[in-house]
């Protein structure tokens, strides 16, 4: 069938249901489009088209067996390759793994399959997630389909980038300071990082670990809550669980603003800077919300300490995480991840008891918000997508980057909240870039968020401007400015 690249996910699997689109269709389709447009952006690394063809084959079996079909049925998806795929090379961007091939799913790889999705490969990453700009020495710099000479941001990048590409409709990704929001405003597709343990994501050494999630990307917000649908819920490493399952996400989305009170803010209250071009994308689109019957004021939780927050934070889980690699391989691992690990390895007990306290501060004065306010506003993203070959933007607005985190600060600084955020499609600069919102709503408020995005969706339909991509030359080199 024709147009499989343009379908969403929902219609895709309906359409697999119907009999109308085999799963091998769909996969040698999805196979087929990753060799038209890949060379363009780089954003699939890997690719097993033989067992991806053997799963199509038994889920075309099941279609006719008069089995009940999983929600995900035929679904073709590449994974994220900071996510382990049992006997697929999982390298997470790094020379020390390049060979890496893991026996395991990993907990949401392992859902996804039960969900019916087939894998079909490993989309491209910073080395071990570090960083919103997708580039590593094992594969090389993933661009944005939207300007094959930027970037699709990251750690995300190359699951954004397939989807943006129209290689998938539907991937999943992880987020820590902006890795799957960043990515999302991007390439102008839509990035969820849900709630503490909707999607459990517990670390290897560390199932206490809350500051990084797993959640989806997608073209449209109900592929969104379709993939929710199928992978959210309780795990026993992940404790207590969330009041949030599967089924909290399943039937139809609809999207409804109005009498929804929204606190909007361009610099989060902090003196965030974010570029001119962002803000005048952004504010225009204010007027969206309004018309939908919703109260925009500018407003927003007074997050002091969120810095403090999330820098401890991030810096604990990258030592307990990667510390022994490190110490292992040091030479081969890039400089910002060894930054992070020894930033863990050097925190004092103050330190660590003074972002504890930091945090409950912070979770009081996001409740004050919440009680006044249904919905946060602010920028995904502080800049543009910026030259691929940069390591990543050194200034904003003339405001100096003192490390390789600070143009991700609108992020990360939500982050610290542990507030459920979605990146979602705002428009476009004049000259064709995409810009997108930072959407976050209270601790398990998770389904509401997906109508409001649905609602802004169903009035801007953003999507439909598809980038106008074709093969091209891999764009090789490592950013190394």
């Amino acid at each position: 069938m024709d147009g499989i690249e343009r379908m969403s996910a929902a219609e895709l699997v309906g359409a697999i249901r119907r009999r109308e689109v085999s799963a091998r269709e769909a996969v040698t389709a999805h196979l087929e489009r990753i060799a038209e447009v890949d060379p363009a952006v780089n954003a699939v690394v890997t690719v097993d088209p033989e067992r991806a063809l053997e799963a199509a084959d038994a889920a075309d079996r099941l279609t006719v067996s008069g089995a009940d079909l999983p929600p995900l049925h035929g679904l073709p998806m590449t994974h994220k390759d900071t996510h382990a795929v049992a006997g697929m090379r999982s390298t997470n961007g790094s020379p020390v793994l390049a060979d890496h091939v893991p026996e395991e799913d990993d907990l949401l790889v392992s859902r996804l399959r039960g969900a019916g999705v087939i894998a079909t490969g490993k989309s491209n990453v910073p080395e071990f997630g570090a960083g919103s700009h997708t580039f590593n020495e094992v594969f090389g710099t993933t661009t944005n389909p939207y300007d094959p000479s930027r970037s699709a941001g990251g750690s995300s990048g190359g699951v954004a980038a397939a989807i943006a590409a129209g290689i998938q409709p539907l991937g999943e990704g992880s987020d820590m300071g902006g890795s799957l929001r960043i990515p999302a405003s991007f390439c102008n597709v839509v990035g969820f990082r849900p709630s503490y343990g909707v999607v459990p994501a517990p670390a290897a050494d560390n199932d206490h670990a809350w500051l990084a999630r797993t959640g989806p990307m997608a073209r449209e917000v109900s592929d969104i809550a379709l993939f929710m649908s199928a992978v959210a819920g309780p795990s026993e490493r992940v404790l207590p669980p969330a009041p949030l399952t599967g089924a909290d996400f399943a039937g139809p989305l609809v999207g409804d603003l109005r009498g929804v009170r929204i606190g909007w803010s361009p610099d989060l209250g902090m003196g965030v800077p974010v570029e001119p071009e962002v803000l005048a994308v952004l504010t225009e689109r204010l007027r969206v919300f309004e018309d939908a019957g919703a109260v925009v004021e500018e407003a927003a939780p007074d997050l002091a300490g969120a810095d403090e927050v999330f820098h401890t934070t991030r810096a604990l889980d990258f030592a307990s995480a990667l510390g022994p690699l490190v110490r292992a391989h040091r030479d081969l691992v890039k400089p910002e991840v060894v930054w992070n690990v020894e930033a863990g390895w050097g925190l004092s007990a103050q330190r660590i008891i003074d972002a504890a306290a930091a945090r409950t501060r912070l979770a009081a004065a996001v409740r004050r918000f919440y009680q006044r306010y249904d919905l946060f506003l602010s920028p995904a993203a502080q800049v543009l997508p910026f030259d691929a070959r940069l390591r990543y933007p050194e200034r904003i607005n003339g405001v100096e980057s003192t490390t390789y985190l600070d143009w991700m600060r609108s992020a990360c600084l939500l982050s610290a909240t542990g507030l459920p955020v979605l990146a979602m499609p705002a428009g476009f600069t004049p000259g064709g870039l995409p810009v997108g919102f930072q959407m976050a709503v209270d601790h398990y408020r998770d389904v509401e968020l997906l109508r409001y995005a649905k609602a802004f969706e169903d009035r801007t339909r953003c999507v439909d401007r598809r980038p106008d991509i074709g093969a091209g030359q891999r764009l090789r080199p490592v950013a190394t400015a």
